[in-house]
């Protein structure tokens, strides 16, 4: 999710974080497509969500927000988006006097999610914001509290959950499909390219559990449908290798459950990992890969026979689920199924695993 230079970046920043002010956004009605403002022209945002808000039924694509003049105008120009509709970060507080915005979608640094999060809710703007939803139990919170105080709805950038295979996993893994879950791994990881923000900690919050080793956790948490109530975590990073400067590279961590169930869970930007298990008292559920931008796939053990789970192709693929999401709980007035408290839950994790891993202490959570 790169958007253009770090003095762009760290120049946004600058606008700073406030709670004041905010009004509801302009009531939709289901006539009409939700229009969204993309905040952030980076990678992921041009070639993963924008291009898919042609398979959306309920969203479209009406505004842009960048700190880089051409990307305005690329892309101004191929989603035919008229200059009234492009903004600066220095005038993005503008886009309250935009009635065809009533969402916008921060794809942004981490440590800029709350910032342009809150002044989107300050402006009567709904919000999805990328995950991590932010860069510490605090920032989340205080996005939580200006959506509230706004009337606008918070959704986080979860793409998986609108994801068929991960879906059913869900549904097969709740259930006891392969017996009661007694076991998850999940793995995630890949090697990380120098000279990205990523590896910024002022701009990224951490490492790879920030970015990658986040799949695993939420992974954990929506295959259980739990909490955990106790973690531990083991940090090995080469601090030589100058990609890891000021953030981690590899992250152990196990995760305890209220019902007894036990997450192994890894994050690495030194080695590739895409996939999870649930295994029960019956056999087991991988996914391998689990969670990339497409191909999953799912294989299941029961009753001692090995075979792949295989599903037809869905009518609109997750990125494009995820937005129409969004749009649909707008327009009937319902609650996103990853609101802000799923991104806050995994936050209070992964500052628990930091704190594990640093004092290299168990950590009970939720006491």
């Amino acid at each position: 999710m790169a958007i253009g230079s770090r003095r762009e970046i760290l120049g946004g920043l600058g606008a700073g974080i406030m709670l004041a002010g905010a009004g509801a956004c302009a009531s939709a009605t289901s006539s009409r497509k939700i229009g969204y403002a993309i905040v952030g022209l980076g990678s992921y945002a041009t070639r993963q969500i924008m291009p898919n808000f042609a398979g959306c039924d309920h969203a479209r694509l009406v505004a842009l927000v960048s700190g880089t003049p051409a990307k305005l105008d690329q892309y101004g120009a191929q989603y035919g988006i008229p200059a009234t509709h492009r903004y600066s970060y220095a005038d993005y507080d503008r886009i309250r006097d935009n009635p065809d915005i009533d969402a916008v979608y921060v794809v942004l640094p981490n440590a800029m999610h709350a910032e342009y999060s809150i002044r989107a809710a300050q402006a009567g703007k709904h919000v999805m914001c990328e995950k991590p939803m932010a860069t510490s139990v605090a920032e989340c919170e205080a996005m939580i509290a200006a959506c509230r105080k706004a009337g606008t709805k918070l959704m986080i950038g979860y793409r998986s959950r609108f994801e068929p295979y991960n879906r059913l996993a869900i549904e097969l893994a709740r259930g006891s499909h392969v017996g009661p879950t007694r076991f998850i791994t999940a793995e995630h990881g890949f090697s990380i390219q120098p000279n990205q923000w990523r590896l910024d900690r002022p701009l990224s919050g951490g490492g790879s559990m920030m970015d990658i080793g986040i799949y695993s956790l939420n992974a954990a948490r929506y295959l259980t449908g739990e909490e955990p109530v106790e973690v531990s975590a083991i940090e090995s990073t080469d601090h030589s290798d100058p990609r890891f400067r000021t953030v981690e590279d590899r992250v152990s961590f196990v995760l305890r459950f209220p019902s007894g169930i036990v997450a192994n869970c890894i994050s690495s930007y030194s080695s590739g990992h895409n996939g999870y298990r649930v295994i029960g008292t019956e056999g087991w559920i991988d996914m391998e890969p689990a969670t990339p931008y497409a191909g999953q796939a799912m294989t299941i053990r029961k009753d001692g026979v090995t075979a792949p789970r295989t599903l037809a192709a869905p009518a609109k693929n997750q990125f494009a689920g995820q937005l129409d999401h969004l749009a649909e709980s707008i327009l009937n007035g319902g609650t996103p199924i990853v609101p802000g408290e799923e991104g806050l839950a995994d936050l209070r994790v992964i500052e628990a695993i930091y704190r594990s891993a640093a004092e290299r202490v168990k950590i009970r959570l939720g006491a």
